[in-house]
Formats: C-alpha cells, structure tokens, sequence
C-alpha cells in the first residue's frame, strides 16, 4: 500500500464560499480522531496551501475543541504534492450504475473531462445519498455554460434510468 493517506483536493471559489465556510464542513463531517486507523492511509489530516490556511484551519481546530469538549487529533500540514486516484476510484458510485456512467461519460471527449465534470463528482455524491437530481438540475443552471450546453446536460440526467 505504501505511506500515502487518502485524501481529497477541493477546488474552490472564494467569491463563492470562503475558506471557513469549508472548514466549518470539515470539523463537522468527519471523524477527528485517529483511534482505530492503523497507519497514515486512513488517518484524519487537513492539508494547507498558504499559511493563511494554516492560521484558519488551527483557529476553526481550537474552537471545534472548545465547542465539542475533546482533544482532536487531526494532523494539519502543508500540502506537497497531490495525486488523484487510480481511475478505478474516480466516480466510483457513479460506476455502479453502468447506464448512467456511460451516459454521462459521452458527454465528454476525454476520460480525464469525465474524472474532472461537476457533473459527474454531482451525480457520484447523489448516488452515495446526498444531493437530489432535482437539485442537480437547478444547479447545472447556475453554471456559467452556453445555454446549449446545460439543455445538453440536463437532457442526459433527465435521461438516465434512476
């Protein structure tokens, strides 16, 4: 397996939602606690790009442990260097449903636009539970795509046999 730790890379907009905002998702939506882990594979860490990151990211720590009352023992350090999953992994709910992979994936010309849609991260989480295709729907409309374009992709969600 090697001494890697599975990890995710968010994207983000600041004008959209700020760094907080992100972190206040992540105090709150995982475990902060390493018991039971068994290696760095698996252990909570929290990774930073800037030292503003840092500063934020140990303050909105200090207040998640005043708050709940525990000691968190999430690991905070700079990020190096990322690399994405092998593809097996990529959208893995998403490829469950081979009808909606494939449905999805011939909206793009390249695996890699595939790995990397909105869309598709959209319907992986849906298909975990979490999101509603109506919501999905709205929300392609928010995008800033030709008006084409999101007929397109909201005609292949509207498509797929859920």
């Amino acid at each position: 397996m090697g001494d890697h730790s599975e990890t995710l890379q968010i994207d983000f907009d600041p004008n959209v939602i700020d760094y907080n905002e992100i972190l206040e998702h992540f105090w709150y939506n995982h475990n902060p606690r390493r018991h039971g882990y068994g290696g760095r594979q698996y252990m909570s860490i929290l990774l930073y790009s800037s030292e503003e990151q840092k500063e934020q990211a140990l303050r909105k720590k200090e207040a998640f442990e005043k708050s709940e009352g525990m000691l968190i023992e999430t690991e905070i350090s700079p990020l190096r260097e990322f690399w994405l999953a092998e593809d097996y992994h990529q959208k893995y709910y998403l490829k469950r449903w081979a009808s909606a992979t494939e449905a999805v994936m011939s909206l793009y010309e390249e695996h890699d636009d595939f790995v990397n849609a909105t869309l598709a991260a959209r319907l992986n989480g849906f298909i975990k539970g979490f999101g509603s295709i109506a919501a999905i729907k709205e929300e392609v409309q928010e995008w800033e795509l030709p008006e084409e374009e999101k007929a397109r992709l909201t005609n292949t969600i509207r498509s797929i046999k859920w």
